[in-house]
């Protein structure tokens, strides 16, 4: 071990600390800025902080990254003891967390939120490393009020974010990061997922935990979807994977599972998208160049989602249903899946809403920040 801690350590070398979980919408920016991070600098060290048993500790390591986990929570609801060790989970996130920079000594520490971002930002900042911070979403996150007037860069995916953090004067509004979603054929896609790639596709999301509400909605469609030939590419999340499976029986509808590591493909094979309107969503819908309807989260914070769904609806690239509607969404799946015509203007006016540049700007400053060059 002090082999490798010594080589972790190399003189010369660029260490970014990566952090942000608890969903995919915090988890996927990350990852896409870490992916463009290795394009530009094959040689830097990046190493991700994240949450024991939330999604990045599943998706992280297997891309290559170094992942060391940070004990925090939020408030739980009903969650009376866990809501109890909050203070001490607080404590020991800040001691797990300059032991972090301690241990690393990184250039710089970058977060996309979520609560696992604030003792390890706040760490970096008290010690002065220099901090990056990404808010995808138009109403910000606790992580981000709080941290905002800290950090030494401050990036939004919309400009509607700014009225909430008033005084904040270095946020520069840039789109949300995302994954590589390009060079992938329908054909390709269609046959990654077992699909008839001359029938019409229908990729359903319910973020990366699944939305229980609108799995029902989809099960109550499948004859309709069935009839009329329709694929479907059908991520339920995890916890609401068994019930859906049971339900399904034998029935083939398509592709249906717990979670798409293969987003590229999904999106490449969809003719129309079904799901939320979190920001990352929003934006890989836009980066694809996808039609879409729109279900927000009716929970969200300061109602975001809904804020999120009306940039795209505003632009014709998306149907809007609120959760309390989905007794409509068969009907309006069917009439956009029989009107190529309205769903190619869609794709087009998704497409020009797209800020495919968001992760290479913030990677670009990060690394200017490390002192290096790209």
């Amino acid at each position: 071990m002090p082999e490798q801690r010594e080589k972790e350590r190399a003189p010369g070398r660029v260490t970014i600390i990566l952090t942000g979980g608890g969903t995919g919408g915090h988890v996927f920016p990350a990852l896409a800025i870490a992916e463009t991070l290795r394009q530009e600098r094959p040689d830097i060290q990046l190493v991700y902080a994240g949450t024991r048993g939330r999604i990045e500790e599943k998706i992280v390591p297997p891309l290559g990254y170094k992942f060391v986990s940070i004990w925090i929570s939020g408030l739980q609801r009903g969650a009376v003891l866990g809501n109890l060790l909050l203070p001490i989970k607080i404590i020991v996130s800040l001691i797990q967390s300059f032991l972090l920079m301690a241990r690393w000594k990184p250039s710089v520490v970058a977060g996309t939120g979520g609560y696992v971002c604030a003792p390890v930002l706040l760490a970096a900042s008290v010690l002065g490393i220099p901090t990056v911070l990404h808010e995808s979403n138009s109403y910000p996150g606790v992580t981000t009020r709080l941290l905002a007037g800290r950090v030494s860069r401050l990036y939004l995916g919309f400009d509607d974010a700014k009225r909430w953090l008033p005084g904040v004067r270095n946020a520069a509004t840039v789109g949300t990061p995302v994954r590589t979603l390009e060079g992938v054929s329908r054909s390709e896609a269609c046959g990654t997922f077992g699909l008839n790639e001359e029938k019409r596709v229908l990729l359903v999301l319910g973020g990366s935990q699944g939305a229980a509400a609108i799995n029902e909605a989809i099960l109550q469609n499948l004859e309709t979807f069935e009839r009329e030939e329709i694929q479907l590419i059908w991520q339920t999340g995890e916890q609401h994977f068994p019930r859906v499976a049971q339900a399904l029986g034998t029935k083939g509808v398509g592709w249906v599972g717990p979670f798409i590591t293969a987003m590229d493909r999904a999106y490449a094979a969809a003719d129309l998208v079904v799901c939320r309107a979190g920001a990352t969503t929003l934006a890989e819908l836009t980066g694809a160049a996808k039609p879409a309807v729109l279900i927000p989260y009716p929970h969200a914070a300061g109602d975001h989602q809904t804020r999120n769904a009306e940039s795209l609806v505003r632009a014709a690239a998306a149907v809007l249903i609120q959760e309390r509607e989905l007794g409509r969404l068969g009907s309006v799946v069917l009439d956009l899946m029989n009107d190529p015509d309205r769903r190619s203007a869609m794709s087009r006016a998704a497409g020009h809403l797209a800020k495919p540049d968001a992760a290479r700007i913030i990677a670009k400053d990060i690394l200017d920040l490390a002192g290096s060059t790209v």
